[in-house]
């Protein structure tokens, strides 16, 4: 009963509500409004790991899992195994099912990885030929169709011309009577074809009046010519009604006998949905996946423990309830404990309305509890936010168990709890007789019930195992919780190693099992005399202390604030309330208790301040100082958030900046490998194709005579080779003189394939300092050129060694001195340096152009150009482009075996 209770207290159905609006069956939806809250954790971990592979599935499809076609085919199925026969749209809404089943089986199919959503539908049955011979008989308006069967056919087919026979008789007879006949059509009435006839002209048409109209000026007759032919089309409809039950009787019986796999096929669609649904609504509320933790060691319990001093073997221990003879290593074992961490956590049903309702803005709260707490007193004024943040934390409790994602930034991290018990709220009854106070102490004695419950039947078990159980007692506990508690230590596995189940340390002293209770309490100990209060609320919550894993419990009286002091077990938080503004800001404040803002508020509404200082007389100057220790904790806690925010964003600016320039830098590096190869892979082709041509001279001196002039003509050849191969012999074009490199130009550096940036002017030695990516260097002006070529004038020679201006000085001097001079890389014609403009505009095949040109100029060399024969037009529009580009030097058309005048070779400056 508190059970229910508690869900409604946190308004579970409202969430359930919003849950089922993401569904996309009936049958999704209708599991949603009523979502069944496990009570195992190996369900939960299920339930999320379904969740988790939807999520991952979801991103990774355009339009997200379809569920077209799938319907609520539940009634049907069992109408049809109980010999009903099934209407053609039941039949059809079959097929549709299974079609839908089936494209959602072949969609995750394609993605092995997801384990849990393969394992879910690697069993279900589609059945394609059932689906396929309802749609041979069936059309899309549920009707039975002619070629269900050749009788049906045929019947139909008589129908068809008996309608005509009589169609044509009426027509006749409305051409020739047509003075007797109020409007020229033909209706039905009571399934036979009738003309509307005059009433004083009735005799002018013999036959049966089947109607008569409103006013009783329009009879509605059945000519006697029709009246056989319209007796036969009955018998014909008949026949066809009993030919179209049997086509579909034999339909839904072949449907009975795959009942059971349609009930699966149909469970299976409804889980999936169910989980998708979970995800969509994740994704909406921009929530992260929880992790169980271990949270607070074993609740011991001092009778058991009196008890076992008498009867040593008497022990009953949680971690050996679910151990067996045949697994021992089965026991639990106990981890370290972690803390609960929930930060920027938001209440799903206040997102909901922010987004839908255009409600205020959500503040977040941050929830960190130590595993060594076991009570939470939030303490704050009226209106602060203290029941929200109980009701927050609450929900989001049962969103994890129900495998809903928490929405609250990453890390999430809260233990599986067995239970949610709130006390939240007013039960102030005048039909039973019940105050506020009463109400609170009525609900809170049923919360420790639901408690003491698990804690008798863990003794009850004890008994039993002893002397072979007492009836009585468990019922006592209750059979569901005895199931739970059971289930708890016996069936609690996973393969999952992060959201193991907890686990209680080891101790000698005897263990009783608790639930793993989460219990809320809203204004504990309110609504009676405050000291008594006082007093009831530090006895409830030492009680809670020692019985449930973790209580949070909101108040106004100060003696619970000492609590903390004087037990470890007890936290403070606070809600935030601003002085200047006098209003709560709904943030909560963990160490600090809440300061009383009564008389501050009473002053600010316009009290009269004499009694404002009446009151404060009566207070004291001892909670003037609190409040005002309080208040200088705020402002310094304040001001430490501002430093950190300060220094995480300082951070994040960091990590972003190292990520960048870190980029930068393997970007660079891979340029530079790649340049290296390709200048090996230049040099390679080179040399190979001087061998083969060298091969051929030697093979034409050995296969004619060897005469002088053949001897000439070899040595002729060869000198050619190494002219075009050798650099040193290849002539150098003598570079433009004039240009004098200034602060900030762009100049190239022709030994190294790189165009750097100048930053310091020519010194005395005519040397300059210049960048190029990460890297700075001083060189020599003769190493040096141009964009378009020019070299440098050198106003001052020095006297250097030929080797000593080519060299390169600065920060890599001594790598550049060890490496030997990069020597002129051959143009080779590669995938990289050719583009193909063929069936392009002149417009679109310049931008072409433009952006390769661009791109060659960073490794130099020639672009080949493919702009093919045709008209002419585009190798026109190429060269005139060519010829006004900067930085093409010349271009010409590619030799005969590269393609002739069908290609040109554009050679960059």
């Amino acid at each position: 009963m508190i059970q229910a209770e508690t869900l409604e207290l946190l308004e579970w159905s409202r969430l359930c509500q919003h849950l089922s609006t993401f569904a996309a069956t009936k049958l999704g939806a209708i599991a949603a409004q009523h979502l069944k809250i496990p009570t195992h954790l190996d369900e939960t971990l299920t339930l999320l790991a379904q969740t988790r592979e939807v999520y991952e599935l979801e991103s990774r499809l355009p339009s997200g899992l379809k569920f077209e076609g799938i319907g609520d085919i539940g009634e049907s199925l069992e109408r049809a195994a109980l010999h009903g026969i099934l209407t053609g749209a039941e039949l059809l809404t079959i097929a549709t099912t299974l079609a839908g089943a089936r494209n959602l089986r072949r969609v995750i199919d394609d993605h092995p990885d997801l384990e849990m959503l393969n394992h879910l539908v690697q069993d279900l049955r589609t059945y394609p030929e059932l689906e396929q011979e309802i749609h041979h008989c069936i059309d899309d308006h549920g009707d039975v169709l002619d070629r269900a069967s050749p009788k049906l056919a045929g019947i139909r087919e008589q129908l068809r011309q008996g309608r005509d026979r009589v169609y044509a008789i009426l027509q006749n007879i409305l051409q020739r009577k047509a003075n007797a006949i109020q409007e020229h059509l033909i209706t039905q009435r009571a399934g036979r074809l009738v003309l509307p006839v005059k009433a004083p002209q009735k005799d002018a048409i013999p036959g049966i009046v089947h109607d008569t109209s409103m006013s009783g000026a329009t009879l509605y007759v059945e000519p006697q010519p029709t009246i056989n032919l319209n007796n036969q089309l009955r018998q014909l409809q008949r026949q066809e009604q009993v030919e179209a039950e049997a086509i579909r009787q034999a339909l839904t019986e072949k449907v009975a006998a795959v009942k059971p796999d349609l009930e699966r096929l149909l469970a299976i669609a409804t889980t999936l949905d169910l989980a998708t649904a979970r995800a969509r609504y994740s994704y909406w509320l921009g929530a992260n996946p929880p992790r169980f933790i271990d949270f607070g060691s074993p609740i011991l319990d001092s009778e058991s423990e009196a008890s076992t001093n008498e009867n040593p073997k008497s022990k009953i221990q949680n971690s050996e309830a679910s151990s067996t003879d045949e697994n021992p290593k089965s026991k639990i074992q106990n981890p370290k404990s972690e803390a609960i961490t929930l930060r920027q956590l938001r209440h799903p049903l206040l997102v909901w309305q922010q987004q839908h309702e255009q409600g205020r803005p959500v503040v977040p709260i941050d929830l960190v509890i130590q595993p060594h707490i076991r009570v939470v007193a939030i303490t704050g004024p009226n209106t602060g936010g203290k029941t929200v943040t109980l009701k927050t934390l609450g929900i989001a409790v049962l969103m994890a168990k129900v495998g809903l994602f928490v929405p609250a930034r990453e890390p999430v991290e809260l233990p599986w709890l067995d239970q949610v018990l709130a006390d939240i709220g007013d039960e102030q009854s005048l039909q039973q007789s019940l105050s506020t106070f009463s109400g609170h102490i009525r609900r809170i004695s049923r919360i420790l019930a639901a408690l003491e419950g698990e804690k008798v039947e863990g003794k009850v078990q004890e008994r039993e195992g002893k002397e072979g159980g007492e009836e009585g007692e468990v019922k006592e506990g209750g059979e569901g919780e005895e199931e739970q508690f059971r289930t708890q230590n016996s069936e609690l596995k996973t393969p999952h190693p992060d959201l193991s189940p907890p686990s209680p340390t080891p101790d000698p002293r005897p263990v009783i099992s608790h639930p793993r209770s989460l219990v809320l309490l809203d204004e504990v100990g309110a609504g009676t005399d405050p000291s008594e209060g006082s007093a009831l609320a530090i006895a409830l919550l030492k009680y809670l202390a020692d019985h449930a894993t973790l209580t949070v419990a909101t108040t106004h009286f100060g003696e619970l604030k000492a609590l903390k002091y004087q037990d470890e077990r007890f936290e403070n938080a606070s809600v935030e309330f601003d002085d200047v503004s006098l209003s709560p800001t709904y943030r909560l404040l963990w160490g600090i208790p809440g300061r009383s803002n009564a008389l501050t508020i009473a002053r600010h509404l316009g009290l009269k301040e004499e009694l404002i200082a009446q009151a404060q007389s009566y207070v004291g100057g001892a909670s003037e100082d609190v409040n005002a220790v309080i208040a200088g904790l705020e402002a310094q806690r304040r001001q430490q958030e501002s430093k950190s925010q300060t220094a995480e964003q300082l951070l994040k600016q960091a990590e972003r900046l190292y990520k960048e320039v870190s980029r930068k830098a393997e970007a660079l590096q891979e340029r530079e490998r790649s340049l290296q190869v390709a200048q090996e892979q230049a040099v390679q082709a080179a040399i190979g194709e001087a061998k083969r041509e060298i091969a051929q001279v030697i093979r034409q001196l050995q296969q004619g005579p060897v005469t002088a002039q053949a001897a000439q003509q070899a040595t002729a050849a060869v000198n050619q080779l190494a002219d075009r191969h050798l650099p040193s012999r290849q002539v150098k074009s003598e570079p433009k003189a004039g240009f004098r490199p200034q602060v900030g130009d762009r100049v190239r550096i022709p030994r190294l394939g790189q165009t750097a940036e100048v930053l310091t002017a020519p010194d005395a030695d005519d040397e300059i300092t210049v960048r190029f990516g990460l890297m700075k260097m001083t060189v020599s002006l003769k190493d040096v050129e141009s964009l378009t070529g020019e070299k440098p004038v050198i106003e001052k020679k020095t006297e250097k060694t030929p080797e000593a201006g080519d060299k390169l000085r600065g920060k890599g001097r001594e790598s550049q001195e060890e490496t030997p001079a990069p020597t002129t890389v051959p143009t080779v014609r590669t995938s990289q340096n050719t583009i193909d403009v063929r069936g392009s505009r002149v417009a679109d095949a310049e931008i072409t152009l433009d952006r390769a040109l661009s791109e060659a100029q960073r490794t130099g060399g020639a672009l080949w150009i493919i702009h093919g024969h045709g008209t002419g037009k585009l190798r026109q529009g190429v060269h005139a482009f060519l010829q006004q580009h900067p930085l093409v030097d010349r271009y010409e058309l590619a030799p005969r075996e590269e393609g002739g005048s069908g290609v040109t070779i554009a050679y960059l400056a």
